[in-house]
């Protein structure tokens, strides 16, 4: 049992002891989460929901988690130490984001006495998958432009709610167990007026989930379809209407992604050098060593990979000490996604005719760089659009002046919109 006024040092040679004794070297499924098959991947998910039961019972999970609800109730000094101790070994990929953050963060501030008692607990023992549940298929990155609709049963006296709509892009739903819901409860407001946050089981009657495939034919991502999903009032998170205080805390945990004091997750390893073999490797396959301009462009994937970790590490002091602006991950969001865009380039550009055809013994030596310059963009849409850290910094840090907006203070109802997209 770690005690509750542990120093970090004492901590931290602890978690060495014990992940040495309990946890083996890192593997390629640990980096590069991409299954072959289905069949692949559920052993995947099973692995992972053993090794987070495994911390759990070596009693390092939910390092920032109070006490109450099953963690240890220390500082983020101490998941930091945790995490640089666990560089090099295995760990539960799959449950960092979005389980942890933000689905466990949002369920820490927001969430009642009993959900927190009910979830927190499974979540840190590996028995529930959490999953996001905000993008629609008409919404682009508008979130509050939500559609789902949440209505009272309002038969035999009972204050059930009835569940209609669509999300999309709902990463690893087919096989998770829980999701955060944002709804649509008043037309009659404006709409970041008109919502409520709901916590949803995805494996029920009247929840049907679709699996989408990209270009790559990865199938990760899906989209649910709600008709008449009922559940109880005790599943509604926050006050009727309020939802978009919740949602703006959820879109902050959602940028702060792996970087979470609430996350386990070996330090170093986020950022496109996990990814794959590294420019320097890539040059070296090319035969591009001597190359002074190749050379130059392995120092600026380095030099990009060095300010992301620095970055990082100064926008989670900043968050977790209260000193920062609240809105502040939004920089670390945007610089974060062009960099990555950059990286993919300069890897790209280094493998030179190797990056427009492969074979998979060239794929486990050097990746597939053309592949990654086709989904380079992906890294600045998922997970909130880096417009959108755009105009969170320029309007939450820096205190300029807000967009335009055609559908303020307007009923949510009267608002305009074009057809959904499925």
């Amino acid at each position: 049992m770690i005690a509750p006024d542990i120093g970090v040092e004492e901590f931290r040679a602890a978690a060495r002891a014990w992940i040495k004794a309990n946890l083996g070297p890192i593997q390629p499924w640990d980096i590069d989460q991409e299954c072959a098959d289905d069949a692949e991947e559920l052993v995947a998910v099973a692995r992972d929901r053993a090794l987070q039961r495994r911390i759990h019972d070596g009693g390092f999970a939910g390092i920032c988690f109070p006490r109450e609800y099953g963690g240890l109730g220390l500082s983020p000094a101490h998941q930091r130490a945790f995490n640089e101790e666990l560089v090099g070994h295995e760990f539960p990929s799959r449950f960092a984001v979005p389980t942890f953050s933000p689905c466990a963060a949002v369920l820490l501030e927001y969430g009642s006495p009993e959900q927190k008692a009910r979830h927190i607990p499974a979540i840190l023992k590996g028995d529930e998958v959490w999953v996001q549940m905000l993008s629609e298929p008409g919404g682009g990155s508008d979130v509050a432009g939500a559609t789902t609709s949440a209505v009272r049963a309002g038969d035999c006296g009972d204050d059930d709610w009835i569940i209609n709509g669509s999300k999309v892009w709902t990463s690893r739903a087919w096989w998770a167990d829980w999701g955060l819901c944002l709804a649509r409860t008043n037309w009659n407001l404006p709409k970041h007026q008109g919502l409520t946050v709901f916590l949803l089981k995805l494996q029920q009657p009247g929840v049907e989930i679709h699996r989408i495939e990209r270009l790559t034919g990865e199938t990760e991502a899906c989209q649910e379809f709600m008709t008449d999903v009922r559940i109880p009032d005790s599943l509604r998170m926050g006050e009727v209407d309020g939802g978009w205080t919740i949602g703006t805390r959820w879109m902050f945990h959602e940028r702060m992604g792996s970087n979470s004091p609430y996350v386990t997750r070996p330090v170093g390893l986020s950022g496109a050098a996990a990814e794959g073999p590294g420019p320097l490797a890539i040059a070296r396959r090319a035969g591009r060593l001597d190359d002074p301009a190749a050379l130059e462009l392995v120092g600026e994937a380095r030099a990009l990979d060095i300010v992301t970790h620095a970055l990082r590490k100064r926008m989670i002091d900043a968050a977790t000490s209260g000193a920062g602006n609240s809105d502040g991950s939004a920089i670390d969001r945007l610089f974060v996604g062009m960099a990555h865009v950059r990286q993919k380039t300069i890897a790209f550009e280094l493998a030179g005719s190797e990056a427009a055809a492969w074979d998979e013994d060239e794929a486990a030596q050097v990746g597939t760089p053309g592949m990654d310059f086709l989904m380079r963009q992906v890294s600045c849409i998922g997970g909130g659009t880096t417009e959108i850290s755009r105009n969170v910094i320029a309007e939450r840090v820096l205190g300029m002046p807000r967009e335009p907006s055609g559908d303020r203070n307007i009923p949510f109802r009267d608002v305009p919109r074009g057809p959904a997209r499925g």
